[in-house]
């Protein structure tokens, strides 16, 4: 089966060339105590029998300056495509957008408005100042990853789903949903999001770990959201090396996860729909 991973961050050991930046002034551990290269992680998807990877930003390591990733990108084309950070706030978000995807090769881009050294969600992905940016990502057909916490912004994602339908916006770690007290009422949550045909699921180790710790109640989540968005709308990514495990480890954990789901799909979590989203990496 092709195994592709779309979620995985790569720093470099070069400093003078590609200085820390992260967002907000504050860089994330993972990054200072674990960071991977993108030669490093060509090695352990070869180990791991990974045959392509998205490189999304390391935002808490990086900010906007992408430079590293479009370079590893470059480098290495039959391997890895690239998504970058991105501010739709920006007065100029519509040409910049234009010129980051045409001229500097990324495949999609990412707006980070939580994490881990974003504690509060914003909800300014969804203000006016950034609908230009939103009506550009979906004339150029770009996937937009989504770093968000549901519950908090779900308002604010609909009302960008709503207002641009043409848009794919691929939502990083599913948003977080609070799975442990009540897989089933997460997954229900999370299906009736599937009403917006140009919302995608990646699913990464941040729900994994829930979903294996629940044991056999992690079918009342799989199985709702599998059959409201389907296959072809659910991807996979390891997260490394922000996940603290192996990425054998992290691939193992997703197949025992997914082991009762059928194979066709599994094809699809894995690889097909990653390569709908990103063209480029059908070319390796």
């Amino acid at each position: 089966m092709m195994l592709i991973d779309t979620h995985c961050h790569v720093i470099s050991q070069d400093l003078a060339r590609y200085p820390r930046a992260p967002i907000g002034g504050k860089q994330s551990e993972w990054a200072d105590s674990r960071p991977v290269t993108a030669e490093e992680m060509a090695a352990r998807m070869d180990e791991t029998g990974i045959r392509q990877a998205v490189l999304v930003q390391a935002t808490t390591a990086y900010g906007y300056d992408n430079s590293y990733v479009l370079d590893s990108t470059r480098q290495r084309p039959d391997r890895f495509v690239a998504v970058g950070t991105f501010d739709p706030l920006r007065p100029d978000a519509a040409s910049a957008l234009e010129s980051a995807i045409r001229d500097d090769g990324l495949a999609g881009v990412r707006l980070f408005t939580s994490g881990s050294t974003v504690p509060v969600q914003g909800e300014w992905f969804a203000a006016p100042e950034t609908f230009a940016f939103w009506e550009k990502a979906g004339e150029l057909d770009v996937p937009v990853c989504l770093q968000m916490r549901l519950g908090p912004a779900t308002k604010q994602l609909e009302e960008v789903l709503e207002r641009f339908p043409g848009v794919r916006v691929l939502l990083d770690h599913i948003g977080y949903p609070d799975i442990a007290p009540s897989p089933a009422a997460a997954g229900h949550d999370v299906a009736e999001l599937a009403r917006h045909p140009g919302l995608y699921l990646k699913l990464t180790h941040r729900n994994l770990e829930r979903l294996r710790d629940v044991g056999k109640e992690a079918a009342g989540f799989i199985e709702p959201v599998l059959e409201a968005f389907g296959a072809g709308r659910i991807t996979w990514g390891s997260n490394l090396p922000a996940a603290e495990q192996s990425l054998p480890e992290l691939l193992r954990l997703a197949e025992e996860v997914l082991a009762e789901v059928r194979e066709a799909d599994r094809e699809e979590i894995f690889a097909g729909t990653a390569r709908r989203l990103y063209p480029g990496l059908t070319a390796g």
